[in-house]
């Protein structure tokens, strides 16, 4: 800002002293023109009617420099008004440059054309769709919903983790290139395969995690379609045959977003409340996550900031980088939100407040 108004200072000073110089020069030539005038005042002889027409239409040479000034002024001021919008142009693209540069505008959602289902339609995972040939377990459906009023054309993509029977006994690729993981989770770095969908663990009161994150998805759908968002709700049941690239291939051409459920399975004896797995540095060169890492970040920390702004509490900064199956494969924005651990409250009345911190957390990334 000093730096601009510095410029700004200099381009006034700079306009004031060519003003000033073009106006002190009219002011010698009218001068002259004066002194020259007056000589030619005193008449030796009465003038012809011609010589008067001719000087009636003549201009004097006062009135010529008089315009010649004026121009220069008008000139000037053109020239410098010219020089300031272009000045200004190049600001604002430079501007634009530093931004595309540091990734701030990366966050933004990009509309893309897709595919249109149905109200209830089942949505399977086609073989000609990216990645579809690295899953292991996809013979399950996924279920659209369409909201019926205030519609935003958003198809949000809502994944209660776990709930696939025989996924701890399939594995698949970490990443889509079959490059090693890079950071620990479920499956240790250094790994090239993962299970295709792990277990999941158990609160204390010895609830599943599956079944907690299966009841959460149905109050976030709900909340979401009065919100105008259609949902593709990627288990709606206890089991879905479909793996963790599956479900996101799946959400890749089927939804704008992808948001998946969970609790961590950290070990912990206390409540260490929420945040968003965000996208490691490690992978960050790697296709498709180069692509599209800071769309899943920016959709991670606008669903935080959605659960602050409702009370939840939130870890640490509210985030944590993990290598994850999910965003290795996602080319929309796409992040695993882990919405407590094993100490977390859990009943109807928390996940109703949870649901609506995340709605406004789309809402806001949208």
């Amino acid at each position: 800002m000093l730096a601009c108004n510095s410029i700004n200072y200099k381009r006034r000073l700079h306009k004031m002293k060519r003003l000033t110089a073009i106006l002190l020069t009219g002011m010698m030539i009218f001068t002259l023109a004066s002194c020259g005038k007056k000589a030619q005042d005193t008449p030796t002889e009465p003038a012809t009617e011609t010589q008067a027409a001719e000087k009636v239409e003549m201009p004097t040479e006062t009135e010529a420099v008089t315009e010649v000034v004026t121009e220069a002024v008008k000139d000037t001021q053109q020239t410098e008004e010219q020089q300031e919008a272009q000045q200004e142009e190049q600001t604002a693209e430079q501007q634009d440059d530093e931004q595309n540069n540091s990734g701030e505008n990366n966050s933004s959602y990009r509309y893309v054309e897709r595919a249109s289902y149905e109200n209830g339609e089942s949505v399977s995972l086609n073989p000609s769709w990216q990645y579809a040939d690295h899953s292991a377990i996809n013979s399950g459906c996924a279920v659209m919903y369409k909201a019926t009023a205030n519609r935003k054309n958003i198809v949000v993509g809502v994944n209660a983790g776990h709930g696939t029977s025989g996924g701890t006994s399939v594995k698949t690729l970490c990443h889509p290139d079959g490059s090693a993981k890079t950071t620990g989770g479920t499956t240790g770095a250094g790994a090239t395969k993962a299970v295709a969908v792990s277990g999941g663990m158990s609160f204390n009161d010895g609830t599943p995690e599956s079944s907690v994150t299966l009841r959460m998805a149905q109050i976030l759908k709900d909340k979401l379609l009065s919100a105008g968002y259609d949902v593709l709700m990627v288990r709606d049941g206890s089991d879905v045959q479909l793996d963790n690239v599956a479900r996101t291939v799946i959400c890749n051409n089927a939804a704008d977003c992808h948001i998946a459920l969970h609790w961590d399975g950290d070990g912990l004896s206390y409540d260490k409340g929420c945040f968003y797995i965000s996208v490691p540095g490690g992978i960050k060169g790697m296709e498709p996550v180069a692509s599209h890492w800071q769309q899943h970040d920016a959709l991670g920390a606008s669903l935080i900031e959605g659960l602050r702004a409702h009370g939840a509490k939130i870890n640490g900064n509210g985030s944590m980088a993990i290598d994850l199956t999910q965003t290795s494969y996602s080319t929309v924005p796409s992040v695993d939100v882990e919405l407590g651990n094993a100490c977390s409250d859990h009943s109807d009345a928390t996940l109703e407040n949870l649901a609506d911190g995340l709605v406004q957390g789309v809402e806001g990334y949208f």
